[in-house]
This record gives C-alpha cells, sequence and structure tokens, in this order.
C-alpha cells in the first residue's frame, strides 16, 4: 500500500487543476484505471511516474510524498529556526486585549495537545491535527480576506467556487476522520501519556489552564446551543 499522504495529495491535485482522471492521466501517459488506482491508495506507483507527475502539477517530490508542506521543496530542517510567537512576552495584538487573550489561550492548547501527540509518537496523529488545524486557519483566514475590498485572489490557489461549495469543510471532515483512525491505531509500541486532571496540571502549570478554558467556554457554548434547539423544538 503506498503512503496515504502521497495517495491523498495527488488526488488534490488533480482537482486543485480543475481536470478529470481521464485528462490527467492522459497527459500522464497511463490508463485511467491505472490511475484512480494510485489516488485511491490501491497501487503503489514507480519513480518514473512521481517525476512525471511533480513536472506536470509543479511541485516537489517531497511535496507529492508529503514530507513537507511547501510545494517547491524548501524543507524546515530544524524546528528551533521556526518563528515562534509565544516568545513574544507582553505582546498586545494591535491594542486589541480580546484578541491577545484569545491568541495566547489557542497558541497555548494547541501546543499542549503537540507535546501529548509527540509523546504518544503517532505521526499521522500528528499530520491529521496539524491538517485539520491548518484547515480551520485557512477557512477563518480566507473568510476574513473575502471581507476585505481589498483583497488578492492571487495569493489562493484553491479556486473560489470551490472555496464557497465547502471544499475545505469537506478537508476538516476528511482530516477529522484520519485523526481518529489514526488514534485508534497508534502501534504496539506506543503508550498514551496521562491525562488525568492532576498529571495535565503538574505537567503543564501554564498551558493546562489555557485548555481548561477553552474545554469550559466551548463546552457551555455547545450545551448552551443545544438547549435552545430542544427549547425550539418542544
Amino acid at each position: 500500500m503506498t503512503n496515504p499522504d502521497f495517495s491523498r495529495t495527488l488526488s488534490l491535485l488533480r482537482q486543485e487543476k480543475g481536470i478529470s482522471q481521464r485528462q490527467a492521466a492522459k497527459a500522464l501517459g497511463i490508463s485511467q484505471a491505472l490511475l484512480s488506482h494510485y489516488e485511491n491508495g490501491a497501487r503503489e506507483p514507480g519513480l518514473v511516474f512521481v517525476g512525471k507527475a511533480c513536472d506536470f502539477y509543479n511541485v516537489s517530490a517531497d511535496f507529492l510524498l508529503g514530507r513537507t508542506l511547501s510545494r517547491d521543496g524548501t524543507t524546515i530542517l530544524d524546528a528551533d529556526s521556526l518563528y515562534d510567537v509565544s516568545d513574544e512576552r507582553d505582546n498586545v495584538l494591535r491594542g486589541s486585549v480580546l484578541a491577545t487573550l484569545s491568541k495566547k489561550l489557542v497558541v497555548n492548547s494547541v501546543g499542549l495537545l503537540f507535546d501529548l501527540l509527540s509523546q504518544l509518537g503517532n505521526k499521522s496523529a500528528i499530520r491529521a491535527a496539524a491538517n485539520y488545524l491548518s484547515a480551520t486557519i485557512y477557512i477563518l483566514f480566507r473568510h476574513l480576506h473575502r471581507a476585505s475590498p481589498n483583497r488578492d485572489e492571487d495569493i489562493f490557489n484553491v479556486p473560489d467556487q470551490w472555496f464557497v461549495a465547502g471544499l475545505p469543510r469537506a478537508d476538516l471532515i476528511m482530516s477529522e476522520s484520519e485523526y481518529v483512525q489514526a488514534l485508534a491505531s497508534p502501534g504496539k509500541t506506543a503508550r498514551f501519556p496521562a491525562m488525568d486532571h492532576a498529571a495535565m496540571k503538574e505537567a503543564y502549570p501554564g498551558t493546562y489552564q489555557s485548555l481548561l478554558q477553552i474545554v469550559h467556554t466551548c463546552g457551555e457554548r455547545l450545551n448552551g446551543e443545544m438547549s435552545a434547539h430542544t427549547e425550539h423544538t418542544k
């Protein structure tokens, strides 16, 4: 079975290009049936096909194989080289206390989540979680961008009509499904970190409070929405 990242990326690149499997297969010099096998992960392609696909979709092999998020193949060799906004102390976003508080809650909670996933050592779960959160940020930013009177659509490579039709939300559902599946089969050597209240409070004395705040606030909102819906349907 081929790398699931490869098959999924191959399919998404074709859809992004707006062409059918038949058209892509013809351009790549293979049958539509074989391309279908590659896109659903039933068959593993050879290096010749990978090279042709990279040229056709104008991406690097590392991107196609899921080894980097950059289409040109740029890789991050050291996580420490990434800019970390959490290093900014007392940084109020453009004078907005609400924005700063919201940012800290989310950044702290996401950091805690990925630390737990790293302890589990489940790369598939980490990748799926990253895809889910990235898609969420993409959706929120693009809605904000679309509302701007001086927006520049050239920065997006997904057609606007696909965005409006819900393609990113479909990706969210797929990423969540992959996340759940990855956690259901973590591997024989995987050991889940302790996640009871006492253990979490001790292991994450700073960031755990942020996660608790999100869990509580989200829970209150969800329960309130359900109660309102139930009352409305009586």
